[in-house]
């Protein structure tokens, strides 16, 4: 095996987060971004856990998107197809494949991301119809982790991203940065990552924004006695306020342990911590985990999409997946709003089994 010195890439890493604070000292805090597409979940089975996982390192290739330490050996030869039937009739996906590099020790990743908006009414001033609009937005997606130990490991992830709206169009560079924390023996591990950090390199119309930039540390634990590992991950950690206040609704619900309903202005700090906050879970049933159910509760999701003085399962999101013969097929359901939801659909192998 080549080996390349620590030194060395933990150099290329200082250099990275170095761009990174550079970029943040940019950002307008609460103000909106472009290329969202990038936050959207890759895979089902990350759908089902409430919309990302960043400290788990199996042979989820999407995993590898979301945070690029995770990619490992065991992702060697897999290819991944998931598609994801968003709110009306916009269609998005994620395809990947990895694999091991043996002689220098990196397993290497890349995929494409897609986003279809649909059809879109074109109409002139008067509000006559003229056409249909075409918008659809892409990102491919090339990375790569080392093991630093046989604890620690760290990957990047390059972005090249693309987007079309009508006659405009924009491009942008990001990269993610992560680092993978395992402890086998104690079945527990711990995950950071930087995500979406960079900029557009041409805009829509001479109007830069930014990238939805975000800082995300994990923590997943693995139970001895029962096949269930649980994960708390935090996120948006660039931002302590993440709420919107809308002085048009004076009075909402926010997470208590009695479960009455009280003042938000009451408790902003409890409120704000726990929109930080994504809580999955995952039982491993089965010989070779072969059938496998997830849920997920995403806090910042449920306070943003509720409807007033309704009850609903926002923020909710639950899944399943089944391995079948020499494919695995996951099945993912997110609810975004008393509307509808999500359903996220996906199909993976490993070539090596079949040549």
């Amino acid at each position: 095996m080549i080996k390349i010195p620590n030194i060395l890439i933990f150099k290329i890493l200082f250099l990275f987060f170095v761009a990174v604070s550079s970029s943040l000292m940019a950002q307008v805090t609460g103000g909106r971004h472009t290329f969202s597409f990038l936050e959207l979940s890759p895979s089902a089975r990350a759908t089902a856990l409430g919309g990302t996982q960043i400290a788990v390192r199996d042979d989820e290739v999407a995993f590898a998107a979301l945070n690029p330490a995770a990619a490992n050996p065991l992702m060697s030869g897999r290819l991944a197809f998931n598609h994801n039937f968003y709110m009306t009739d916009i269609q998005h996906g994620y395809a990947a494949y990895a694999h091991a590099l043996k002689k220098t020790g990196f397993t290497l990743h890349g995929g494409i991301q897609y986003t279809d908006y649909g059809e879109i009414p074109q109409a002139d001033e008067t509000g006559v119809i003229t056409g249909k609009v075409t918008a659809k937005e892409t990102a491919l997606i090339v990375g790569g982790a080392r093991q630093l130990s046989d604890r620690l490991s760290l990957g990047l992830n390059f972005k090249w991203a693309a987007s079309t709206l009508d006659v405009y169009n924009a491009h942008a560079l990001a990269a993610d940065a992560g680092l993978l924390y395992a402890d086998t023996a104690r079945r527990y591990s711990i995950g950071l990552v930087l995500r979406n950090a960079g900029a557009q390199i041409n805009t829509y119309n001479g109007v830069r924004e930014d990238l939805p930039f975000d800082i995300q540390l994990a923590y997943s634990k693995r139970l001895k006695y029962l096949p269930f590992r649980f994960t708390i991950i935090a996120h948006q950690l660039q931002q302590w306020d993440v709420r919107f206040n809308d002085p048009a609704l004076k009075r909402a619900e926010f997470l208590s342990f009695t479960g009455e309903e009280q003042d938000e202005s009451g408790s902003p700090v409890v409120d704000n911590f726990f929109r930080h906050l994504i809580f999955n879970g995952e039982f491993l049933l089965g010989k070779h985990e072969g059938f496998r159910l997830r849920f997920g509760y995403n806090h910042l999701r449920k306070r943003e999409l509720s409807v007033n003085d309704y009850r609903s399962l926002a923020g909710f999101s639950a899944g399943v997946g089944v391995k079948v013969s020499r494919f695995r097929v996951d099945f993912g359901y997110s609810v975004h709003h008393l509307a509808g939801g999500v359903i996220h659909l996906g199909i993976g192998t490993n070539l090596r089994e079949f040549f």
